[in-house]
C-alpha cells in the first residue's frame, strides 16, 4: 500500500463503475465506499506530496476526468490529503461532516463551477485614461517641465490613482452586470498578480454554460479585446464545496 491512501474527492454514491484513470505517481485511481459515499483515491508512493504545479494539476486532472466519465457531482478534497486507512476516513470526514456532505451534494446537483480571471495592461489603460479624460490630461500636461512641490506631486499622483481605480471598478461592474444574473452563487477570490483585476468563480446550472460563454465573448468584444480574459468552463467545484459552512 505504500505510505497510505491519497484522497482526491468524494462521490455521492457507493456504486461506481471502474475508472481507467491514473493519478499522482501514475498510480491507478480506485474508489472505496464509505456509507453512502465513495472516495476517489490512489495508493501513495511518498510520505507527502509537494504542492508543485505538476502535482496540483495532476490532482485537478483526476477530478475533471471523473466528471468527464459522467460523475458530475464530485466534491473535491484539498490537495495533499493522505490517510492511513478507511477507519480514519470515517472518523475524520464522515462522522463529523456527514450532514454537511449531503447538503453540498444537494447544492451541487445539476450545477457546475466556471471561473473568470480578468487581466489588463496597466500602461495601456493609463494611456487610454489620459486620452479619454481631458481634464486630468490637461492638468498633468500643465505640470510638465515645472519644478513641483511635494504636495503637487502627491496630488496629481493621487488623482491618477483614483481615476485608475474607478476605471478598474467600471470594468468589474460591467462583468458583474452581465454574468452575475446567470449564477446561483458567486465567490470572489483574491487577485493573484498585479495585472489581474478580478478573479471570480460562478456556480451555474450545468446546461447553461454555453450562454455563459456567449456573455464572455460579448464582454471581450465590448472591451475591444484589450483585456485578457481567462475563462475556465470545466473544473471541479473547489470554491463551492467547503466542508466548513
Amino acid at each position: 500500500m505504500g505510505n497510505g491512501l491519497y484522497l482526491y474527492g468524494i462521490l455521492p454514491t457507493n456504486r461506481v463503475r471502474p475508472l481507467a484513470l491514473h493519478g499522482l505517481d501514475k498510480q491507478p485511481i480506485q474508489t472505496h465506499p464509505v456509507d453512502e459515499f465513495s472516495f476517489l483515491y490512489s495508493e501513495t508512493q511518498q510520505e507527502r506530496y509537494l504542492a508543485s504545479r505538476r502535482n496540483l494539476l495532476g490532482h485537478e486532472d483526476v477530478l475533471e476526468k471523473v466528471m468527464e466519465h459522467g460523475y458530475r457531482s464530485v466534491l473535491p478534497l484539498q490537495f495533499g490529503l493522505i490517510v492511513k486507512d478507511w477507519a480514519h476516513v470515517k472518523a475524520q470526514l464522515i462522522v463529523p461532516y456527514q450532514d454537511r456532505l449531503k447538503e453540498l451534494f444537494h447544492k451541487l446537483e445539476g450545477k457546475r463551477e466556471v471561473g473568470v480571471k480578468i487581466f489588463w495592461e496597466e500602461t495601456e489603460e493609463l494611456n487610454l485614461l489620459m486620452t479619454e479624460n481631458q481634464g486630468l490630461r490637461e492638468k498633468r500636461d500643465s505640470l510638465e517641465g515645472k519644478r513641483l512641490s511635494m504636495d503637487e506631486i502627491i496630488g496629481i499622483g493621487q488623482e491618477i490613482e483614483w481615476a485608475m481605480k474607478n476605471r478598474q471598478q467600471g470594468i468589474i461592474e460591467k462583468f458583474q452586470q452581465l454574468l452575475n444574473p446567470l449564477a446561483e452563487e458567486i465567490v470572489e477570490n483574491d487577485n493573484l498578480t498585479s495585472a489581474m483585476i478580478y478573479n471570480a468563480a460562478y456556480l451555474i446550472p450545468w446546461d447553461t454554460e454555453p450562454q455563459f460563454g456567449d456573455k464572455i465573448e460579448e464582454l471581450d468584444h465590448y472591451f475591444n479585446n484589450r483585456l485578457r480574459i481567462r475563462y475556465n468552463n470545466f473544473t471541479a467545484p473547489f470554491n463551492f464545496a467547503q466542508l466548513s459552512s
